[in-house]
């Protein structure tokens, strides 16, 4: 295993490919590095590929105390100056996403470019009377999923909330077993997240001044929720916007040849 002593966490990474380009890869919630294996092979075509695990996942340090985004945004840029990648680009899904927006606006001068899909940014849609029944509605769920978790119930939280808040009734059985143990074992990790105030919440103004190129990404089969989230940020950001068809919340495990096509595309339009 390689670790690096981060922020005092002790985080674990793997480098895959030997392209010049280098890219760092950044899952989402209840998930791990394993959630990229799927494109390492050919991203590592063209990038030196970076896939680690958050702190409180899997094979990194789980802290005791309570974290927050705003300890993945430290940790990521962190790790991004102990490998000496920067500027790099950074792709993120759902809430690593969130962390990649973040860093984005926080530290540009590590960053040369951003690949985002649907991050979770659900203070986006208040004061949207359209969106705030669906709004509510996920609120009670992820609550309801976070009660488990307290509960003990690891398990069926991992369940619940694949089926009621990330990807809808039926996927938690086409999950492999080990999608689903990983899921099972960053459980309390997702609960600190939950805790945290500003874990759904993002800065546009601080967003808008991000010179640097963007893509934001969605699928049509994602829950209805992300749409208008990810193009919010796309106009803040004036990225680039691309639709995965017949694709939902984690387009790098169900289509990953066409999450491969899309960030190559988008980083070698930057290079002409």
């Amino acid at each position: 295993m390689t670790t690096a002593n981060i922020n005092g966490v002790r985080l674990f990474y793997e480098i895959t490919g030997s392209g010049e380009t280098p890219l760092v890869l950044v899952h989402g919630s209840w998930s791990s590095h394993e959630t990229w294996r799927l494109v390492l092979p050919e991203l590592g075509e063209s990038f030196r590929v970076v896939a680690f695990d958050r702190r409180g996942h899997s094979a990194s340090e789980r802290p005791e105390a309570q974290g927050s985004v705003h300890d993945d945004v430290a940790d990521l840029a962190a790790l991004i100056e102990h490998l000496g990648l920067g500027p790099t680009w950074v792709a993120g899904n759902s809430f690593g996403g969130s962390i990649t927006l973040r860093l984005a606006a926080q530290r540009p001068d590590l960053v040369r470019g951003v690949i985002v899909h649907e991050p979770p940014l659900l203070s986006l849609l208040s004061g949207d009377r359209e969106m705030e029944p669906l709004l509510g509605a996920v609120r009670d769920r992820i609550a309801a999923v976070v009660d488990r978790i307290g509960s003990g119930d690891h398990a069926g939280a991992a369940e619940q909330f694949v089926e009621t808040v990330a990807l809808g009734p039926g996927a938690w059985a086409q999950l492999p077993p080990e999608a689903q143990q990983i899921m099972i074992v960053n459980a309390p990790t997702f609960l600190d997240e939950a805790n945290d105030p500003d874990q759904l919440a993002i800065n546009l103004g601080g967003l808008a001044g991000f010179p640097k190129p963007a893509l934001l990404t969605k699928g049509t089969l994602s829950p209805p929720m992300f749409a208008p989230i990810v193009d919010q940020i796309a106009t803040a950001l004036r990225a680039d916007l691309h639709v995965f068809p017949a694709a939902g919340h984690i387009p790098h495990v169900t289509q990953p040849e066409d999450y491969v096509a899309a960030i190559r595309g988008f980083v070698g339009a930057q290079a002409m």
